[in-house]
């Protein structure tokens, strides 16, 4: 089993906490793109989708929850022991595409046909945007993809960072 060890600080965009591993410990993951993990920060056991920094690392928000729980804040440096896994829980579903999927029925078979690890692909590429046009249109394509067939979404750069609100161009902001 490959177990990676760094420690790190913890640090603020917006008013978001997150922890970027060192370029070292993520070159030793399997995927320069998102990739799941379980381990241990400062001794409590945690799983996170590592997402792509879009400069050759990887980061995840550390919640509230996480961050009670291992005692550790902004600004504290964090011990971490970390394995990539294959098993990829159930991402979290926007109320717009919740209710979207509810409404087409062959749509939300398929969604839940493929696999919890395309699931959060597809939520990358729709989330990837702050327009809520684009984000509509892109739920569109969605399920036009889907109704023919179609289980991933293509032609989207895999190792960039695709949460707005901490990356502008696909690239995570600088500390705040």
């Amino acid at each position: 089993m490959l177990v990676i060890h760094f420690s790190v600080p913890l640090f603020k965009i917006g008013s978001w906490t997150l922890l970027l591993l060192p370029k070292s410990a993520s070159m030793r993951l399997p995927s320069r793109g998102m990739t799941m993990v379980k381990g241990t920060i400062d001794g409590f056991p945690f799983q996170a989708a590592l997402e792509p920094d879009g400069k050759g690392s990887h980061w995840f928000k550390v919640d509230e929850a996480l961050s009670d729980a291992a005692r550790i804040g902004v600004g504290d440096t964090a011990r971490l022991a970390i394995e990539p896994t294959k098993e990829w829980p159930e991402p979290e579903v926007p109320a717009d595409l919740k209710t979207a999927l509810a409404t087409t029925p062959q749509v939300q078979k398929l969604w839940m046909d493929i696999t919890p690890m395309a699931r959060w692909d597809w939520l990358r590429w729709i989330g990837s945007t702050k327009n809520p046009e684009t984000r509509r249109r892109r739920i569109e394509t969605a399920f036009s993809k889907f109704k023919k067939g179609e289980r991933r979404p293509c032609c989207f750069n895999r190792t960039l960072c695709t949460d707005p609100y901490v990356s502008n161009n696909g690239v995570l902001l600088a500390p705040s």
